[in-house]
């Protein structure tokens, strides 16, 4: 049962960094200018793609390490909503994601704003799949 704690503590981590990026750091970065606004995203989502990707890999490990341990089906509903971020952030946000990587900050283009905003909407999807993985993974730790 130990995978199927871990795995809920890493959804939870994982959904915690999620909200902070659209309640906190994407509002606060819409505040500024588009040079700036551009130049605070694209390492920002160096650094959030990384350690997100990575948390949600983790979580899906934990998650099916969990459902092989106990072989209560939840836990491996828990591991694909985990990882179902991967496909989803791939697919769907990824060229959103390569538009604005390959915007220069000191000549930010006019739909430089538009793509941030859009950009803050898909990634409240990651947020929903992260939540969505912890309530089904706090579903199966308790029994």
């Amino acid at each position: 049962m130990i995978f199927g704690q871990i795995a809920l503590s890493v959804a939870a981590l994982f959904s915690g960094a999620a909200v902070y990026i659209n309640v906190a750091e994407h509002p606060a970065r819409l505040r500024l200018a588009d040079g700036p606004l551009l130049a605070q995203w694209q390492p920002a989502y160096q650094r959030g793609f990384q350690m997100q990707a990575s948390l949600a890999v983790l979580g899906f490990l934990l998650g099916a390490a969990a459902w092989w341990q106990t072989n209560d089906w939840r836990w491996a509903l828990g591991a694909c909503a985990m990882v179902a971020n991967w496909p989803y952030t791939l697919i769907v946000m990824m060229p959103t994601n390569k538009t604005l990587m390959a915007m220069d900050p000191a000549r930010p283009g006019a739909g430089t704003r538009a793509l941030i905003h859009k950009w803050g909407g898909l990634h409240a999807v990651r947020t929903v799949l992260g939540f969505t993985a912890t309530a089904i993974f706090l579903w199966a730790s308790l029994g």
